[in-house]
């Protein structure tokens, strides 16, 4: 796995180090970086070296370049001696009225089809109807808040027994959680999945797609879940906010799970109907 200076390094040795661990982490020269933000090779090597100081401005060009999320950002800045730009605003602070209530309106807008919003943690701060049709059954202890959408997807007493490809599914939630941890560094999130790691993967009965009653050819890896004796497979999409300025709204990922195939369409259009 990459890694990259902690934020506690990057305060005590400056912005430099921290920004060419974020351009080799990218895999960028320096000179790919200074043609994208209109220096040069050599001002931007006296900067990771730390011969010279780099203005806000160029802190946050370079940001920019390198695809550096919203909160690393403010942590770039702090390293280099300037003030944080982006505001870290609580999600039910009355300035994101209009946010709240666009998101509610996106994922109902979804229905039948589960649509959920979670935030860095996986924390689930948004779900429809069609979310809390698949939670049926889980128990209340792990559907008090926060509820935790890998928490309750990995959990022996949550979805995983009903999960038919297990094995398939929990490697590519573990993996993305292994990217993320790569890009963003944190200790929470580490911590997280170290937890759903070690739960033990429960005998799910696991049949692959190519084992079903109907073949079908997916595009993409299926969650396929059984629902009340009915075997429904579902593809995840993941959308985030364009240009985020709040590190909250960068930080906000919509998940919206469609049906792999008619059968569970029509079963979801019947369900909630």
């Amino acid at each position: 796995m990459t890694t990259v200076p902690s934020r506690t390094a990057a305060g005590a040795d400056g912005v430099g180090p921290l920004l060419r661990a974020w351009r080799e982490q990218r895999r960028v020269s320096q000179l790919e970086l200074a043609l994208r933000a209109d220096s040069s090779a050599r001002h931007i090597s006296f900067i990771e070296t730390g011969r010279s100081r780099p203005s806000e401005e160029m802190v946050l060009r370079l940001a920019e370049q390198l695809d550096v999320p919203v909160r690393e950002r403010n942590a770039l800045l702090m390293a280099a001696g300037y003030a944080p730009r982006f505001p870290h605003t609580p999600l039910d602070d009355p300035a994101l009225d209009a946010l709240r209530d666009g998101i509610e309106r996106l994922i109902g807008g979804f229905e039948p089809y589960p649509a959920l919003v979670v935030d860095a943690m996986y924390d689930v701060v948004a779900a429809n109807r069609g979310v809390m049709m698949l939670f049926d059954g889980v128990p209340e202890s792990l559907l008090t808040p926060p509820l935790n959408a890998v928490r309750l997807t990995l959990h022996p007493q949550g979805l995983a027994p009903r999960i038919l490809n297990l094995r398939e599914w929990r490697g590519h939630l573990l993996e993305q959680m292994r990217r993320q941890i790569a890009l963003c560094r944190s200790e929470p999130l580490r911590a997280l999945y170290e937890e759903v790691a070690a739960f033990p993967v429960p005998d799910t009965h696991e049949r692959h797609p190519e084992e079903a009653d109907v073949p079908v050819a997916y595009f993409a890896l299926p969650m396929v879940i059984e629902h009340e004796g009915r075997r429904l497979s579902f593809v995840s999409s993941i959308s985030t906010f364009n240009t985020p300025m709040d590190v909250t709204v960068a930080e906000l990922a919509v998940e919206t799970l469609l049906p792999a195939d008619p059968a569970t369409a029509k079963y979801l259009q019947s369900w909630l109907s």
